[in-house]
């Protein structure tokens, strides 16, 4: 699939398979996917643009590598969304981050709106939209949708598990946003839910049901 990266790192997949993993604990669950997504991050990050900078070393003046232009803005699409947050923050502390709350009404699939706050100058940000599931993509394109309208231009969007049904709404709505995922499973249920899968990611965050 154009524009969809499958990161297959045998630590990336390794983890995943943990967490899939009915009896993983919610302590473990979130451990992993703070973990999983500081791996992800090396890759969702790797088109930052790049300049030089003039250094001293302790041996000689050297042109040395430098990430060019404004912080990148993180966007948490709530509540899931903040178990990748962490993990990629403790790789890139000072992104800007921003948060779009949406759920799924359980009869329509459909996203509903509750709340959007998300950092200034996103024209000049590159953009990593966070959420565990790539599942209907019916979120993820109204988050996308927000962002665009909000003056994003340049945007990538991670997760951790997708399904084809989610790749192929993403795409058509927005074919300009990279995917960066773990996996790619096989299909939907009935109730929306990724299967295999590993059930429902933000219940297994944080122990609710």
């Amino acid at each position: 699939m154009s524009h969809v990266i499958v990161v297959d790192h045998p630590l990336v997949q390794h983890k995943l398979t943990l967490m899939r993993e009915a009896d993983t604990s919610t302590a473990s669950f979130r451990q992993l996917l703070r973990e999983i997504s500081l791996l992800l991050a090396y890759e969702v990050t790797r088109t930052l643009p790049m300049t030089t900078k003039r250094i001293v070393t302790p041996l000689e003046p050297m042109d040395a590598p430098m990430i060019e232009g404004k912080k990148l803005a993180l966007i948490s699409i709530l509540r899931a969304g903040n178990g990748l947050l962490d993990g990629i923050l403790e790789l890139v502390p000072a992104a800007r981050v921003g948060f779009v709350g949406l759920y799924r009404d359980p009869d329509t699939l459909q996203p509903v709106q509750y709340y959007f706050k998300v950092p200034q100058s996103l024209e000049d940000r590159m953009t990593i939209v966070v959420d565990p599931m790539l599942a209907t993509g019916n979120s993820s394109v109204a988050a996308i949708d927000l962002l665009k309208k909000a003056g994003a231009t340049n945007i990538r969007f991670l997760c951790l598990l997708a399904a084809p049904e989610g790749i192929k709404r993403m795409q058509e709505a927005h074919p300009d946003v990279d995917i960066v995922t773990a996996a790619i499973d096989s299909h939907l249920n009935d109730h929306g839910y990724i299967v295999p899968g590993l059930g429902d990611a933000g219940d297994r965050m944080f122990g609710t049901k």
